[in-house]
């Protein structure tokens, strides 16, 4: 049976980032947060069998898996796949600016075909039993009036998916790599404030730019969810407080000692099943953020990634880190 899914609080996909790695030491730190996988093209599964793209831990759930894609079919039988291999939500990629995506044709450039993002999710939808949600921007290149997204919206929501994670962005297909993408077009949150009064039926989630827990609150006067990025990358430990102030669970919150260990058994279990060390090691770099030792830290993490050798240093990494 579907879970009972909350998105108060998710964590963005990125590529490079939110790995199954990540995810577990995310989910180490709070229970509630909604966790999303890196994009898969569904290329790489139909054709490139690539089905070690879909490996997650269980402790992981909530995970949605986002697909990146415009073949139905291929949607479709990958929908499908990531059902079976137990994800909670299937997510499509309509927001990714980048020059290999926009070939691929999908992406942000299929805000520019609403019928056909319609066509995708109602299909994908009617497949599985699952949720299916959508992430997009507020529109492509010069297309930046709110009519355009309402139209866009308008017609999408017909395919009968309810969750939409709206990037609070224009995106830019030409003159900007996706990293300027994530900072460069103005964000526009009053327009993602407009579509939930004007669609309130829908679970609308915000993302952008947001930092902070107190910003977190803020958006959530407004909507029904907010999405963070980089910021819960570069200081995981953010996420600590999360479970209390945003879900008002009150358990015991986790120290920054007690999320590092858990960790590193995981590592040191993951990396004699032979997954790779420096992979899995740099998701911590950030829990020392703020911490006085916290280049030392730093320098030691990568000491290990090149050495390889964990256990005979995990106790002096672990006194770098301030409790």
């Amino acid at each position: 049976m579907p879970r009972d899914l909350n998105h108060k609080l998710c964590i963005a996909p990125m590529m490079q980032y939110t790995d199954m790695h990540d995810r577990y030491l995310l989910r180490l730190i709070s229970k509630k947060v909604f966790l999303y996988t890196e994009m898969i093209a569904t290329n790489s599964l139909i054709y490139g069998k690539c089905f070690d793209q879909l490996e997650f831990n269980h402790e992981e759930h909530p995970v949605g898996v986002q697909l990146g894609g415009s073949d139905i079919n291929d949607l479709v039988e990958c929908s499908k796949k990531c059902e079976q291999y137990g994800y909670d939500e299937i997510n499509l990629n309509v927001g990714c600016p980048s020059d290999r995506v926009q070939k691929g044709k999908f992406g942000a450039c299929l805000m520019l075909e609403p019928e056909l993002v319609k066509d995708c999710l109602g299909n994908m939808k009617n497949a599985v039993k699952i949720p299916v949600s959508i992430k997009c921007r507020l529109g492509i290149d010069k297309n930046e009036s709110y009519d355009f997204l309402y139209n866009f919206i308008s017609i999408v929501k017909e395919s009968g998916v309810k969750i939409f994670i709206i990037h609070a962005r224009n995106g830019i297909l030409k003159g900007l790599s996706p990293r300027q993408n994530r900072n460069i077009p103005p964000l526009k949150y009053d327009y993602v404030y407009k579509l939930k009064r004007d669609f309130p039926e829908l679970n609308i989630i915000i993302n952008g730019g947001i930092k902070t827990i107190e910003n977190t609150i803020e958006h959530l006067r407004n909507v029904d969810g907010v999405m963070i990025g980089r910021a819960a990358y570069d200081n995981p430990f953010m996420l600590s407080e999360i479970d209390r102030d945003i879900y008002g669970d009150h358990k015991k919150t986790v120290t920054k000692i007690d999320i590092f260990n858990k960790y590193m058994d995981y590592v040191e279990k993951k990396q004699s099943e032979g997954y790779e060390l420096s992979r899995m090691l740099k998701h911590i770099f950030g829990l020392s953020r703020g911490d006085k030792n916290a280049k030392l830290y730093r320098l030691k993490i990568i000491e290990i990634m090149q050495n390889k050798d964990l256990k005979n240093n995990r106790s002096e990494l672990q006194k770098l880190l301030v409790n």
